[in-house]
């Protein structure tokens, strides 16, 4: 599942082309695809086409465009899910079709040049989808969008189907107090409130793994036991390990992820718990052990991750 750096990789890449682009056409090969917007596809179709991309926004591993509509007076933007498997790629138009893609968005950008955007997805878990945008909660920025949108009118709205999620360790109004204290009240093991999108969101199994091997945490440490010093230290890593990979370009493991010019991130060959089991750890030599856990698994040094009780 795409995690944060790999949803930033993608946010990245499409902002220069998309912001100020206008939608010319769309195609829906696959109405699957669309299964999150309750309109269905025609409606999909007359809402997208005409509209103004105004900007490529991220939070956690949340995408959205928001998009001007005319005669429309709601805001809305088109929500991107990447699922297990979703691609979000720029193309030319006359570049080789994919026997896979579920979505083609045409468009012209603000310089006149013509681009498709196409959603690919093998097992169809991710989607796209038209949503309402509301105000943020605290009444900041709904998510990240590298500046573009600064001062706009979309600019502190959030989709409503992502409202429910927190800020991200990346956000600039990421609220590091308020999650140290959601943490004294969680007796969950840290792995899985570090997994709560509603305590902080754009991590997964595999960056989790690889912050609570940086911190010497094992995964069902409860969060609360946790001293405030050790848990800033977690947040830390987790902000570290977040940006580097970012850098990186994300990780990936197979043909799955690419970023939109469908290449593969690196920040796998950087990994130091995740994906390493029966391996030395590299910072004792003793083996990395892999548990069961939440239908996945757990990645670990049960020599420098004790589990404490």
């Amino acid at each position: 599942m795409p995690e944060l750096p790999e949803v930033e990789t993608v946010r990245a890449g499409l902002a220069p082309a998309l912001t100020n682009a206008t939608v010319i056409g769309v195609d829906v090969l696959d109405s699957r695809s669309l299964k999150r917007h309750p309109g269905g596809v025609v409606d999909f179709q007359q809402t997208m086409v005409g509209a103004k991309v105004l900007g490529v926004v991220r939070r956690g591993k949340f995408l959205w465009l928001p998009i001007e509509v005319k005669g429309e007076k709601r805001s809305l933007a088109m929500v991107g899910h990447l699922g297990m498997s979703g691609q979000m790629l720029l193309k030319k138009p006359t570049d080789p079709e994919d026997k896979l893609t579920r979505v083609v968005i045409h468009l012209k950008t603000s310089r006149g040049k013509q681009v498709e955007f196409r959603f690919i997805d093998q097992r169809i878990f991710g989607s796209l989808a038209i949503d309402e945008l509301q105000p943020t909660a605290d009444g900041k920025p709904g998510g990240y969008s590298a500046g573009v949108g600064r001062g706009k009118p979309w600019q502190n709205l959030i989709p409503i189907q992502a409202a429910h999620i927190s800020r991200d360790p990346l956000d600039v109004d990421f609220d590091e107090a308020e999650v140290l204290a959601k943490f004294k009240k969680k007796n969950s093991g840290i792995k899985r409130v570090l997994l709560d999108q509603q305590t902080l969101s754009g991590i997964g199994n595999i960056y989790a793994d690889e912050a609570l091997w940086l911190t010497r945490l094992h995964y069902d440490q409860p969060a609360a036991s946790i001293s405030s010093a050790k848990a800033r230290e977690l947040l830390e890593n987790v902000r570290q390990i977040l940006a580097k990979a970012v850098q990186e370009g994300g990780t990936s493991f197979d043909e799955q992820y690419k970023n939109v010019n469908g290449e593969s991130g690196y920040f796998a060959v950087s990994l130091n718990a995740y994906g390493m089991t029966g391996l030395p750890c590299n910072r004792c030599g003793r083996e990395i052990k892999r548990d069961s856990w939440m239908n996945r698994g757990s990645h670990f040094c049960p020599n420098c991750q004790k589990l404490k009780v």
